[in-house]
């Protein structure tokens, strides 16, 4: 887990590579509780409101947030990217989220599939050498 966190950071601006499921779902878990904690420790919603996402004071607390938001974004379309690729789908296919609810439900089914067979023969000889 703690690797697949670290080379989700490190491959943050990288999209034409592979992605495990676990390098996929072990980051997007540990995001969401890292935000979630970070809300509740410093009262987000006290100052930003989440259902319409806007800004009811502005405040350091609410740029960092803010910032983490968007990096955060910025790692998950890349990683969503590799994950495609691992089942032998183009990052074209991330467009589907524009798809009013059919979009990101057919997503969360192509991100759960395993690896294409081709990326786990490929993985394991890369790892004989």
């Amino acid at each position: 887990m703690i690797q697949a966190y670290k080379e989700y950071w490190k491959n943050i601006t990288v999209m034409n590579a592979r992605a495990t499921r676990g390098q996929y779902w072990w980051p997007q878990v540990v995001n969401y509780f890292a935000l979630f904690l970070y809300s509740w420790l410093t009262n987000l919603p006290r100052y930003y409101d989440f259902a319409t996402e806007s800004v009811k004071e502005m405040n350091i607390r609410v740029v960092v947030f803010l910032i983490l938001s968007i990096l955060i974004w910025l790692a998950n379309f890349t990683v969503r990217a590799r994950r495609l690729h691992d089942t032998n789908k183009s990052n074209w296919w991330i467009l589907l989220y524009i798809i009013p609810i059919l979009g990101p439900i057919i997503m969360f089914v192509l991100l759960i599939l395993p690896s294409s067979a081709f990326s786990r023969w490929s993985q394991n000889q890369s790892e004989r050498y």
